[in-house]
């Protein structure tokens, strides 16, 4: 009864303040809150969701209350999103510092770091990026070279980062630094909190073949960091690193099972149309789209058995190889469909007509997705090894 209780309450929670334009997927990039402290609402009902979500700490559903969380439990959780999904809420915030940052500091940081930075967070007063890759440190992510010499209380950093996902428009970037060359590479790699207005720190934007991109190379000179701002140990940051790739690759999978709210059958039907028996007039992309539409389905069943898993304490270690490799396939599968039911009119770049070629630019951007959060050549090895237990030689 207590569970019935809840649902009908977060029901009318949600029909009150959740407005009917906050209520249909994602369009374009301005139609997401990310935050942060130069950040501006697109319209009142983004401001209206945003603030009465936070206001309960529902942006961060299952952290404590302490830290401004919802506090919630895990069965509490589960109707929170099998409700927010029945009406299409949108996600009222979207935060690196939720997915993947926050997580590492209820795991690994101070009791002072959580109360500074958590409640930021959960209210998207902070934006944060995050900076691992390197030029020379891609797959290899143990071979960074960004340097962090010891001053004092302070750290020098010298050094660049590459990839960092819209770096140019974030507060604070959580990377990982070298503070120790002696040893195994993988030893004397520290996870350092930078903010970005730290003088010495400049990014630079990298296009995309889509014409658009949100990726940026960063750059440190001399940048002076409190040690502070160290989570876990120094020299032990390879560990938190871990910990925080399995939230990334768990985000970037959950990210492709948000976006199937509206069913590529949707787009078919709008593209090609019915025949007399209500079916897709092309029997081929009809068959594709039935595919499609199948195992998207049973991933989103395997996402939400995880997920569950991970409610209850279990890890699940490299399964977020399997989950992030199989949903860039399953986004790339998704809009070469969309190409194929558009037709020649998907090919175009720019106009009105064609909504600036938000196809074509879309599809160019899911070719990323194969190497973001982790290439899937090295998901591939990691699920053959770890998974399924095959030999490495």
């Amino acid at each position: 009864m207590a569970s019935d209780t809840f649902r009908a309450e977060v029901k009318e929670f949600l029909l009150a303040n959740c407005p009917e334009s906050m209520r249909v997927p994602f369009q374009e990039e301005g139609d997401a809150y990310w935050g942060g402290r130069n950040a501006t609402f697109k319209n009142a009902d983004q401001e209206s969701w945003f603030k009465a979500m936070a206001a309960r700490g529902w942006t961060t559903p299952t952290w404590p209350k302490k830290y401004g969380g919802g506090g919630l439990s895990k069965e509490e959780v589960k109707i929170l999103k099998q409700e927010m999904s029945a009406l299409g809420c949108r996600p009222p915030l979207m935060s690196f510092g939720i997915w993947m940052l926050g997580p590492a500091l209820l795991q690994f940081g101070t009791e002072e770091q959580r109360e500074q930075y958590l409640p930021d967070i959960i209210q998207g007063k902070i934006r944060w990026c995050q900076g691992y890759s390197e030029p020379g440190a891609g797959s290899d992510l143990a071979g960074i070279q960004t340097l962090a010499l010891s001053s004092g209380d302070e750290y020098v950093v010298t050094g660049q980062k590459v990839w960092t996902s819209y770096a140019d428009a974030a507060d604070m970037i959580f990377a990982l630094v070298r503070t120790d060359n002696s040893g195994k590479k993988q030893v004397g790699i520290t996870f350092l909190l930078i903010d970005m207005a730290f003088e010495g720190v400049s990014t630079r934007p990298i296009k995309l073949i889509s014409g658009k991109s949100p990726f940026c190379e960063t750059f440190f000179d001399n940048v002076r960091v409190p040690k502070a701002n160290v989570v876990g140990e120094e020299n032990a940051g390879w560990t938190v690193a871990k910990f925080l790739l399995t939230h990334e690759r768990s985000a970037i999978s959950g990210a492709v099972d948000g976006d199937m709210m509206t069913p590529l059958s949707k787009y078919a039907k709008e593209a090609i149309g019915l025949n007399e028996h209500g079916q897709l007039n092309d029997s081929v992309v009809r068959a594709q789209v039935a595919e499609w539409e199948i195992d998207g389905a049973g991933f989103k069943m395997t996402l939400d058995r995880i997920n569950e898993e991970m409610k209850a304490g279990q890890s699940i270690g490299a399964r977020s190889s399997f989950m992030k490799y199989y949903a860039s396939e399953l986004n790339k599968r998704k809009y070469e469909l969309r190409l194929d039911c558009e037709g020649q009119k998907a090919l175009a770049w720019e106009g009105d007509k064609y909504h600036d070629g938000k196809i074509a630019r879309q599809f160019c951007r899911t070719k990323g997705n194969s190497i973001e959060g982790g290439t899937s050549e090295v998901q591939l090895n990691i699920i053959s090894k770890h998974i399924l237990g095959l030999p490495t030689k």
